[in-house]
């Protein structure tokens, strides 16, 4: 048995919208398949199209998908439980539960508004993304607007997102918007499903200097299933390809697993959910990696940075 922890799913969204359960669904999370990890842990993005934002706004969709993770979490309760930290994540572990950290993709959901950071805060978000794919009042996307950079309230926004205990996450962000962040932040920067641009030239992907930033933050990067992200064949071996340049690059520490699941192809890489998971461990095993190294990117990395 492996251990998995991984920083961005969309699953939660995926129950909202379908109605099915986390304890066991059609979809590419659920707990009865994660029952085969050593140990569990996930960060569950709140996570909304908002090119979709309804006219009212997206906090009542923020507060509704919410209200969804933590019906989640009351109905599995005996097999998961709500972490902030990766001591609570072991904790959870210890005690034969799964681990699930809240995180939040696109500052849209708080209508952009730094004086709604600490509601999400209060509810224990630990990640979140400033922009998803459309360009917002905080900052440009990689997609949309992509030579804007930070606002001033997009700076306002960061500074409350600190001084509540939530990393800025720079997967889908502008690459000016990434310099700017990297200028002005005091913790470490997290890009929770990105992979390198140098092996899929994808403007989802991360160049080596932004890499380098985010190790030199003492950051994280969580390896994407997304073929698109991932490029080449899109096997394992395109996707382990992106691993070795990260290590490459000093990312020993650095490197850890952002799957996107439910927010990506059904089989992406020949993985159909986390139930293949296995099937990347043991790819990287045959490279000879060591078990500590294996154990730091399944695991001990992105536990460290959930300090």
């Amino acid at each position: 048995m492996i251990p998995y922890f991984d920083a961005h799913c969309d699953t939660i969204f995926r129950c909202d919208e379908t109605g099915e359960s986390l304890g066991r669904n059609s979809g590419q999370v659920d707990l009865s398949r994660a029952a085969a990890f050593s140990r569990y842990g996930q960060l569950f993005a709140l996570y909304y199209d908002a090119r979709l934002a309804p006219p009212q706004g997206m906090l009542p969709v923020c507060r509704r998908l919410y209200d969804r993770f933590c019906h989640e979490m009351a109905e599995n309760r005996e097999r998961i439980t709500v972490c902030r930290t990766g001591v609570e994540a072991e904790e959870a572990a210890r005690q034969g539960k799964a681990a699930a950290v809240l995180s939040m993709e696109g500052g849209d959901l708080l209508a952009c508004d730094p004086g709604r950071v600490p509601m999400a805060g209060e509810w224990g978000v630990r990640f979140l993304n400033l922009t998803w794919n459309r360009a917002n009042a905080l900052c440009g996307s990689h997609c949309e607007e992509p030579e804007r950079g930070l606002t001033l309230q997009g700076r306002d926004f960061v500074r409350a997102m600190e001084a509540n205990g939530i990393l800025a996450d720079v997967s889908h962000l502008s690459e000016t918007g990434f310099w700017d962040l990297l200028d002005m932040a005091q913790k470490p920067l997290v890009a929770s499903h990105s992979n390198a641009r140098a092996v899929c030239d994808h403007s989802r992907n991360l160049t080596d200097d932004q890499f380098r930033a985010i190790r030199d933050s003492g950051g994280v990067v969580g390896l994407n299933l997304y073929t698109p992200f991932v490029g080449g064949s899109g096997d394992l071996e395109a996707l382990t390809a992106h691993v070795e340049h990260f290590l490459d690059l000093g990312g020993e520490k650095t490197v850890c697993l952002g799957g996107d699941l439910d927010g990506c192809d059904n089989e992406s890489c020949g993985l159909r959910g986390i139930e293949d998971i296995h099937k990347l461990y043991e790819a990287l095993e045959a490279r000879h990696y060591s078990h500590q190294l294996l154990e730091d990117i399944f695991w001990g990395n992105l536990a460290r940075i959930l300090t």
